[in-house]
């Protein structure tokens, strides 16, 4: 049967990357889907681990050849999601996780509208500009350009299906996890798993 695709989506400094590190950790039937970045890898990352780091000219070449899903261009960078990937990995029954802003969020259920989409929030605008800060990377000038950003990001969580508020962390992650199996109860995945069964209660 078909697996889920899960959009996770977040201002930068909310947490969202913690917090899937950690459904990736409790959950192992869910696989993060790899993005392609075209910023340079922050301390830590790993190529196509991570992301897929390319250059400017590289990603506008595999867009031209229809290779994304989706693409956006957030904070002078290109992000984007392989088309071709992800739907081998839903028609194979892997749960996939996109962690994508809310321009791809959009992109992407034009394609999937069956997506789970979540949306995390910080606790307050001040809370997230005190993490932003608490980072040590970022300058001054950068830390207020991803504050307005986010401000107009967090106007689109309603266009979301469940929307978790990252104030203490283990009970946020405790809500992904959650989100996470309760969509594998759907009627429609339940139905996929057992069909026999289900054709026999819709009998007279």
């Amino acid at each position: 049967m078909p697996g889920t695709l899960f959009i996770v989506t977040a201002p930068s400094g909310a947490g969202k990357t913690t917090l899937v590190s950690g459904l990736l950790t409790r959950d192992p039937l869910v696989s993060l889907s790899v993005s392609y970045a075209t910023r340079a890898p922050r301390p830590g990352e790993v190529d196509g681990q991570h992301y897929h780091f390319v250059d400017v000219p590289t990603f506008r070449a595999l867009r031209d050849k229809g290779e994304f899903l989706e693409w956006a261009e957030v904070h002078n960078n290109y992000y984007a999601t392989s088309k071709t990937w992800l739907e081998s990995q839903i028609s194979s029954g892997r749960d996939i996780l996109l962690e994508i802003d809310w321009q791809g969020a959009q992109q992407v259920r034009k394609v999937f509208p069956q997506a789970v989409g979540v949306f995390i929030l910080p606790p307050s605008v001040e809370e997230l500009e005190r993490r932003l800060r608490g980072r040590g990377t970022d300058s001054e000038e950068v830390i207020a350009r991803r504050v307005l950003g986010a401000r107009g990001e967090m106007r689109h969580v309603a266009e979301f299906d469940y929307v978790i508020i990252n104030e203490d962390l283990s009970a946020a992650l405790d809500d992904l996890v959650a989100v996470v199996r309760a969509s594998r109860l759907r009627y429609a995945n339940q139905e996929a798993r057992k069909p026999e069964f289900f054709h026999y209660l819709e009998q007279d």
